[in-house]
């Protein structure tokens, strides 16, 4: 049974209008469910959000959680000005940012696999938020999700304001996918109690990133 809601037209009638739940949902722009299942997914972020949240804890996560949050939103925007179409257009730029992209993410996917745990030296320390911001730039899952609600959920504003209509939406709900994943990997740490579970984490974590350096380029 629907649970319904109730709102009375006092201009036109005194008669309430009956509207159920799945017809509420309906009228919401459907780009938000498209972002918000593109960036929950499975994807480099994820990956390192949750492997940061439970290797450094949730705090030490945050300025990582806001650089990602910001560069999403960076990204997403400028696909909206027409940037991503340009990239496309330009094959030589287009293998350049997925040759960086691949070796940085492989790069990231050594550190997981050779991290120890409790190691807090230099070398092993999260994402600043100015390294999260960039990375999100060559990251190629947030341009496919971008470049994908900006070609299929395009609206009639000018390029300006459509880039701040798909900026916000990725930001926004970004936020709340990165406070999950960081959430989630700082729960997983009460459980990875003995070395062997921390590197059985660390080394899935490690071997899903790989995959995905592996797919860029492919």
């Amino acid at each position: 049974m629907d649970i319904l809601w109730i709102h009375t037209h006092t201009r036109y009638t005194s008669e309430p209008e009956i509207v159920t739940i799945p017809a509420f949902f309906a009228q919401i722009d459907p780009l938000y469910a498209f972002v918000f299942l593109g960036l929950f997914s499975p994807g480099p972020n994820v990956i390192l959000l949750t492997s940061s949240g439970a290797r450094f804890g949730f705090r030490r996560t945050l300025p990582h959680l806001g650089g990602v949050v910001i560069g999403v939103g960076v990204t997403s925007g400028l696909t909206g000005l027409g940037i991503g179409t340009m990239l496309l257009q330009w094959p030589v730029l287009e293998w350049s940012l997925k040759l960086v992209s691949a070796v940085w993410i492989m790069w990231l996917a050594f550190r997981l696999w050779v991290s120890r745990p409790n190691d807090t030296g230099v070398r092993d320390r999260p994402f600043t938020l100015t390294e999260a911001v960039f990375f999100q730039w060559v990251n190629p899952k947030v341009w496919v999700v971008a470049l994908a609600a900006a070609s299929a959920y395009a609206s009639d504003l000018p390029p300006y304001l459509e880039a701040l209509r798909l900026g916000s939406a990725f930001s926004g709900l970004n936020l709340f996918v990165c406070l999950f994943w960081s959430s989630t990997g700082a729960l997983l740490s009460f459980l990875l109690t003995t070395p062997v579970a921390w590197q059985i984490f660390t080394r899935s974590m490690a071997i899903a990133l790989a995959v995905f350096s592996v797919m860029v380029l492919i």
